[in-house]
């Protein structure tokens, strides 16, 4: 009898470390952030963010004549998205077609500052975009080749 209350206090303090050791796992996996919204991976994630213009200038090779009118374009770009974007009135598609419009006047302005190899890098830089300043969505598919005739000659 008296060997037995050592062994079940031993006992107890063996399962409560293991307990202990369990629960401190858990919470060391639990302590990764996600990515913030927006992000691929994260809350509300799958829309890619353009580039900031800091880092178009320094990929485009900017001159610095050209810093100020590609920046005033992009300034205007996003002001009218975002005004787009808190206007409730507009439906889904009406939205869609505004952007798009919004998009293609300022890669029209853009393609008349940046010279023609910028130009083609920007396009290239710019997600969800198709050449030819198209907005987001999937591009064209073109159907599949039929099979030529089997055994025909």
């Amino acid at each position: 009898m008296k060997l037995t209350k050592p062994l079940i206090i031993a006992a107890l303090v063996a399962g409560n470390l293991v307990a202990w050791d369990i629960a401190a796992r858990a919470q060391d996996a639990n302590t990764n952030t996600p990515p913030p919204a927006g992000q691929p991976g994260g809350p509300g994630g799958g829309r890619m963010r353009p580039p900031s213009f800091d880092q178009i200038s320094q990929q485009l090779d900017l001159t610095e004549d050209q810093k100020p009118k590609v920046k005033a374009v992009l300034d205007d770009q996003q002001q009218k998205m975002r005004d787009l974007r808190t206007d409730t009135s507009l439906s889904q598609q009406d939205r869609r077609t505004k952007m798009q419009g919004i998009r293609a006047d300022a890669t029209a302005k853009l393609k008349d500052i940046l010279t023609p190899d910028q130009f083609a890098k920007y396009q290239k830089m710019m997600p969800g975009r198709r050449p030819g300043g198209q907005g987001g969505g999937t591009p064209p598919t073109t159907p599949p080749a039929t099979p030529p005739p089997a055994g025909g000659n």
